[in-house]
């Protein structure tokens, strides 16, 4: 047995060689048509010089020595680096089908049923049917205005927590409170309940979402360098996954036999879990929907929704208490067109020009969702450049929202640079793209914004905002953590004053 294995170890060991040989040879080839960048290493190629904790800072930063596209090399797979408005449009839009799938990972594949949802599932067939699905039934106008007493209520609640901190000067978790309120809002619209009351059941759930992120963005050698994926069982990486998945799965059961039940009762209601359900039984669709199906789109919901919104709404205040200048002029608006109205409803937005220029202004300086990752699916000519199939390209949305040739003083929070502007954040105009834009836009803007703006509208019309006793403004960081939806790393936590 053992000099079978000291035989096999001699053969693969140059058989391995010659392997890393060739593609080190094919790599140098490659880089001769590929725009400049950072020299690479032998096999792990640019890794060493990449932190996925500031990744997008880290690009743009090459960007400023490299141009608006330059190469990696990242392990095995080859990648591009787009940090211009032109070279977006180019991407997104002139190649739109070339690059509308994302690269694939062990851990997406794994937690979106194999690429059963919308985020992660490769451009097909498939997928055109799930996003019309998910137009049509979750995130049309009129399913968001029927959402509006979900949002409402938990908006309400909201403000009660709040106001109950301010009776007893309690310093408030503007980050956790903002988080609650954006979880409960997609929970109920796609579960028919919340998960964030207290005990057991949320902790469970919040642990659940967490590691679902950490899992989302960790980095798994087999995807980039697949001879050395034993790494990724080594490290216990792989059983992390399994773990996770198992727990995901058994949640969203939990749900579906839930409202399984409540359908034998004769009880159904309107949420996305009712409606999958509804879908599945009438069969009349070109897929035949199962409970995977049901599973990996309610998990986007979940994940994404509440997450976007939680990030864009912690980073409104956040520009707000460091621009009080700002804040005042956002309070004054609100105010001065609805007095001591108790709340702000949606046909009220409407009417507040400066609140959606300050919440641009958020999306396009503190970008939500800083890179755009996407992959060719056939061999393309990018600003005169031969890129290979297979290659990722990385739209630096954040280095986009920062071009000095687009934007004057792009390194100054000033929302007055929309008032009078046609720019919005559609996917149509190049130069500010949170949300991506092409085929793989997210679907979810319309129930997002709805979302940001109602939270923001009140908390600025209920309460005057002040920083806790021993804080000044000048304390408050713009640091970000890495995930889907780039997060304040240090919690925004102020104290309320009532308003009304």
């Amino acid at each position: 047995m053992f000099s079978f294995l000291y035989y096999l170890l001699l053969l693969a060991v140059p058989l391995m060689a010659v392997v890393i040989f060739h593609h080190f040879k094919k790599q140098q080839h490659r880089r001769t048509t590929l725009p400049p960048g950072p020299k690479p290493l032998p096999i792990i190629g640019n890794l060493h010089q990449l932190d996925s904790s500031n990744l997008n800072v880290q690009l743009w930063n090459l960007s400023k020595i490299y141009g608006s596209i330059f190469s990696l090399q990242i392990g095995f797979k080859p990648a591009i680096v787009i940090s211009s408005p032109k070279l977006a449009k180019e991407v997104l839009k002139d190649h739109d089908l070339d690059v509308s799938s994302r690269p694939p990972s062990l851990g997406t594949t794994r937690l979106s049923y194999n690429g059963f949802d919308l985020i992660f599932s490769p451009y097909s067939e498939y997928w055109r049917e799930i996003r019309k699905i998910c137009v049509v039934h979750f995130f049309s106008s009129k399913r968001i205005s029927g959402f509006y007493h979900i949002r409402k209520s938990e908006v309400e609640r909201m403000l009660g927590r709040i106001s109950e901190h301010v009776s007893s000067s309690k310093t408030t978790n503007l980050s956790e409170i903002l988080m609650s309120v954006s979880s409960s809002i997609v929970c109920r619209i796609a579960f028919g309940r919340r998960y964030d009351d207290e005990g057991a059941e949320r902790s469970r759930f919040h642990g659940l979402l967490n590691e679902i992120q950490a899992i989302f963005l960790a980095f798994f050698v087999s995807d980039y360098i697949p001879f050395m994926g034993w790494v990724d069982r080594v490290s216990g990486l792989l059983d992390r996954v399994e773990k996770t998945f198992k727990e995901l799965d058994e949640f969203l059961q939990g749900v579906i036999e839930e409202h399984e039940e409540d359908h034998n009762n004769g009880k159904k209601g309107e949420d996305i879990v009712d409606v999958l359900l509804e879908l599945k039984k009438q069969g009349n669709l070109s897929i035949d929907i199962t409970n995977d199906h049901i599973k990996a789109i309610t998990m986007n919901m979940l994940v994404a929704a509440s997450d976007t919104t939680a990030a864009t709404t912690t980073w409104i205040m956040t520009a707000l208490m460091k621009n009080p200048r700002v804040m005042k002029k956002a309070q004054e608006e609100i105010r001065s067109l609805y007095g001591k109205k108790p709340f702000i409803e949606d046909e009220d937005i409407e009417k507040l020009v400066y609140l959606k220029a300050v919440i641009k202004e958020t999306l396009r300086y503190y970008a939500p969702a800083p890179l755009v990752p996407r992959e060719f699916n056939k061999k393309s000519r990018i600003a005169g450049y031969e890129i290979e199939a297979k290659t990722i390209v990385y739209v630096n949305v954040f280095a986009i929202h920062r071009d000095p040739e687009t934007w004057k003083d792009p390194e100054v929070f000033d929302p007055e640079r929309f008032i009078d502007s046609n720019i919005n954040f559609n996917g149509q105009d190049f130069e500010l793209i949170p949300f991506g834009a092409g085929r793989r836009i997210c679907p979810g803007i319309p129930l997002g914004s709805a979302s940001v703006e109602l939270i923001t509208a009140n908390l600025l019309n209920s309460f005057d905002w002040e920083m806790p006793q021993g804080m000044k403004r000048e304390d408050i960081d713009s640091e970000g953590l890495p995930g889907l939806a780039r997060h304040k790393k240090n919690h925004l936590c102020l104290l309320a004053k009532n308003h009304i």
